[in-house]
């Protein structure tokens, strides 16, 4: 008798734990699926731009697409690392029902960000001295300080429109996200066209182009969070609030950032060092159809990442640790199945898929032995972005900052400089090791991940949304005591 109950208990509990997760998974869908939609659009606008200038001429192309790469990496990279501080703040904050916080936070990261322009857009505007001294051609310099100087505006509206998107997708509010970047690359295409064919304005219509499309995404997010009844408790609203927790979005901002960073950054140092190789022209171009092919991808899992994010501040933030766990392991489950999907279709297309970026036999055929690699690549890229944006809506991004120093600086970089020159390996040399470095980042992360104390971490998350309030009413106490 004992043993029946005791096998009817067991059912009772599968049944319970698959409810949970058939639950959670409807719950990650909703926001990872619009997630990974308006990634993909904002990544089509850089994508269309390049592709348009590549009809005008050899020089404008080179200029354009040398200047995107400096620009992500210095720039728009570096703001959407340090935004990854406000997932967490925001996240947490909406969970504990703190809606005034949410705006508060909000309002910080647009201060904070703003000011970290200002030496970016210096740098800018030098850039064609820098280009330079890195060895690049004086016309193609010119040509990228031309683009770069033109897309300044972009990445103010970024400052601002970063923290927006950060401060909707805490809540769950995704349709107007998509919506606004569906209709931003409608209005996109025509204007770029337009700016570079029929003005003839080349390299300037393409950054004006972004910077104005950049601006109307930003607009059209400003007017729903303005209006808007789904926003009324978390309006924002500018305060000395805002300025008192700088300070603490700084905190996650700096490590989110540098484990967003890092590895984009060695990505760009690959490109750089292929061109230093045997037949640079073949390297850098196959390297380069790698790099935009795992780009590409990326947008899939960082759309689900941030759904991970989400839901896991969320819950952490309402103090339900046990949610929080079942809402990291659906979302890693998920992540799996969209890179078995991708890695197992880019394997069996690995003898056309060149065809997709070039005529040329040798780059077609060099793809196909690549492609393998490629594969391990997307398994690694899905793991990791989605467990980083479990780090960022669990509040650990400094772990995550510590693990990408050391699987890509001290193991992949110099595993793929010995394979690619050492090794003589070329391309597929230096490949290899950014795949290494991304093993080992996916397992250590994954390991992290698997051994989290969840309550903990609720407890954590409980501690931090108290400070504001400690700051603010400090704050107000100090002006008291001043006007008494």
């Amino acid at each position: 008798m004992e043993v029946e109950v005791s096998e009817k208990d067991g059912v009772a509990s599968w049944r319970g734990t698959l409810f949970k997760y058939g639950e959670e998974l409807k719950k990650t869908s909703r926001i990872a699926g619009p997630m990974v939609a308006v990634s993909v659009l904002q990544y089509l606008l850089q994508v269309i731009s390049v592709v348009m200038v590549g009809h005008v001429n050899q020089l404008t192309l080179a200029g354009v697409a040398i200047a995107t790469s400096m620009t992500n990496v210095t720039g728009f990279s570096l703001l959407s690392g340090l935004v990854g501080g406000l997932e967490t703040l925001c996240g947490q904050a909406y969970g504990a029902r703190q809606y005034d916080k949410v705006g508060v936070y909000t309002c910080s990261a647009i201060i904070s960000l703003l000011l970290v322009c200002i030496p970016v857009c210096v740098f800018w505007i030098f850039i064609d001295k820098f280009l330079i001294l890195i060895g690049q051609d004086h016309s193609i310099s010119h040509e990228a300080r031309k683009y770069a100087i033109w897309v300044i505006p972009a990445l103010f509206s970024s400052a601002i429109l970063k923290p927006v998107v950060r401060y909707l997708q805490s809540q769950s509010l995704t349709r107007p996200l998509l919506a606004s970047s569906f209709v931003v690359l409608c209005f996109h295409v025509p204007l770029c066209w337009a700016l570079i064919f029929k003005f003839k304005l080349g390299t300037v219509g393409a950054a004006l182009a972004f910077s104005m499309s950049n601006w109307l995404y930003l607009i059209l997010l400003v007017l729903y969070v303005k209006y808007s009844a789904s926003c009324e408790t978390t309006r924002i609203s500018f305060t000395s609030e805002a300025f008192l927790v700088i300070g603490q979005f700084f905190r996650f901002a700096v490590p989110s950032a540098v484990m967003v960073c890092l590895k984009w950054w060695s990505l760009e140092v690959l490109v750089l060092l292929s061109g230093l190789l045997h037949n640079p022209k073949l390297e850098t171009s196959v390297l380069t159809i790698c790099l935009t092919i795992s780009t590409l991808h990326f947008t899939l899992p960082y759309g689900i990442g941030a759904a991970a994010s989400t839901r896991v501040s969320n819950e952490l933030g309402a103090g339900n640790p046990q949610a929080a766990r079942v809402a990291v392991w659906t979302v890693i489950s998920l992540a799996a199945v969209e890179a078995v999907i991708v890695s197992t279709t880019l394997f069996f297309c690995r003898n056309i898929l060149g065809y997709a970026y070039s005529n040329d036999q040798a780059i077609v055929s060099y793809i196909a032995v690549m492609t393998p690699l490629i594969c391990l690549s997307v398994i690694t890229d899905s793991i990791q972005a989605v467990i980083s944006g479990i780090a960022r809506g669990s509040g650990w991004q400094h772990i995550g900052a510590y693990v990408n120093i050391c699987a890509f600086y001290l193991f992949g970089i110099p595993i793929a400089v010995v394979l690619g020159f050492t090794k003589h390996m070329n391309a597929k040399g230096l490949w290899i090791g950014i795949v290494v470095g991304s093993i080992i980042q996916s397992t250590v992360l994954f390991l992290i991940t698997s051994f989290t104390n969840w309550q903990k971490q609720a407890t954590k998350a409980s501690v931090r949304m108290s400070k504001v309030g400690s700051a603010v009413e400090n704050e107000e106490e100090s002006t008291r005591n001043e006007d008494v």
